[in-house]
């Protein structure tokens, strides 16, 4: 799939899906329209705020330019990186100090995630693996049903993994031991990817390939309730792709999720009740604070919606075609990737330019992370960065 160009018509696209019927998965992207625009240039932009990058590192070779979901993740004052090839690393979230560096023989495919004293992580060999937050020690490994594409999380003593085949594990934090496993079949042709579950409380929100969302206790993986957010409906594989591949965002009782092609909806956190939906495609992160919910579709379009109701109340149309990751909110700001390793710096009351800023040469596609008055980006080639705004430029 690497080789195939990240645009086909929808005719070209099924005659491929015809010719190789064990072809089960595709890369998100514009794969329904005869061309994709041209990436847009940058333009001078005079700066409104200033950003000061804290520090900086690197730990191994990040994605390797392969589909994988490896993210930075905080705890505890550190942050923690994960490479393709198993090396992972602890750094002081202050300044960038290295506390601890393993390598392990893994591929890494999702991860890390942290929760209960450990670092987890996803392999593309169907395990989960544990490491000590303190010391980087392996503390156990555990076979889950398939490769793992979404980041495990844990709470309560239990680590919740979903596999890139729909099935959901309930995991032993202490042991690693399989508690309960949910199952739900997959349809025939899926984007490359998998929604991470939420945990909030005693459930844990999960999204599938189907379009439904579901929430399983977590102790015990009993369905709590599921939702149809948006139903399969076409003549072929394709147009019935609806991929929960954004993470469900859990927030005031209300859950957030998006659909790839489709749509974007809220449902009530403790009965699975739809309050809107809205058409929007989306399949990377979410974000939110309290006024807006910000979301990217897959045109690079960068929406602010009224979180009542899915209202827009602005929209930024001028990146398309530089493959934007989710976005992020620090305090009043609004900061997301792009394919070359920029940040885009905006403002959350309308969305025009602030600032620009980079991190590397190589695409930000991971989950831009947020802590306090920092932010912390993660590129493909596995250089990362703090950040902070130093306030108005006059």
């Amino acid at each position: 799939m690497n080789s195939l160009p990240r645009s086909l018509s929808l005719v070209m696209a099924s005659l491929l899906l015809s010719a190789c019927s064990s072809l089960s998965w595709m890369w998100p992207g514009n794969w329904f329209g005869d061309s994709e625009p041209e990436p847009a240039e940058l333009v001078e932009l005079k700066p409104e705020i200033g950003i000061r990058t804290l520090w900086s590192a690197s730990l191994g070779k990040g994605t390797a330019g392969q589909g994988v979901k490896l993210v930075p993740a905080i705890a505890n004052g550190r942050i923690f990186v994960a490479d393709r090839h198993g090396k992972i690393g602890a750094f002081d979230a202050r300044n960038g100090t290295s506390l601890w560096k393993v390598e392990q023989n893994l591929a890494v495919s999702a991860g890390p995630g942290v929760g209960e004293g450990l670092v987890l992580l996803g392999t593309s060999d169907a395990e989960v693996v544990a490491l000590d937050q303190e010391s980087g020690t392996l503390k156990w490994r555990s076979r889950v049903p398939s490769e793992v594409l979404s980041v495990p999380q844990a709470a309560e003593a239990v680590v919740v993994v979903q596999s890139i085949d729909g099935k959901v594990t309930g995991l032993d934090a202490n042991t690693g031991q399989r508690l309960w496993l949910y199952e739900r079949s997959a349809p025939p042709l899926t984007l490359r990817g998998t929604s991470t579950p939420s945990i909030s409380g005693s459930s844990v929100v999960c999204g599938f390939d189907s379009g439904r969302l579901v929430a399983l206790g977590l102790g015990t993986g009993t369905v709590l309730w599921e939702a149809v957010i948006t139903p399969p409906s076409g003549r072929s594989e394709l147009e019935r792709m609806v991929d929960i591949d954004t993470d469900p965002l859990v927030m005031g009782g209300v859950v957030f999720i998006g659909t790839y092609q489709n749509e974007v909806a809220t449902v009530a956190e403790d009965t699975g009740i739809v309050f809107w939906r809205r058409k929007l495609s989306a399949f990377s992160s979410m974000s939110a604070d309290w006024r807006h919910l910000f979301v990217t579709d897959s045109a690079d379009v960068v929406w602010a919606l009224d979180p009542r109701n899915g209202a827009t109340l602005w929209k930024q149309d001028k990146m398309p075609g530089r493959r934007l990751s989710g976005p992020a909110v620090l305090g009043d700001y609004l900061v997301v990737g792009d394919y070359e390793g920029y940040l885009h710096w905006m403002s959350v009351e309308d969305g025009h330019f602030l600032a620009r800023s980079r991190v590397g040469s190589d695409p930000i596609s991971a989950r831009l992370r947020v802590d306090g008055d920092t932010l912390y980006a993660l590129g493909e080639s596995g250089d990362f960065a703090a950040m902070q705004v130093t306030g108005p430029i006059h």
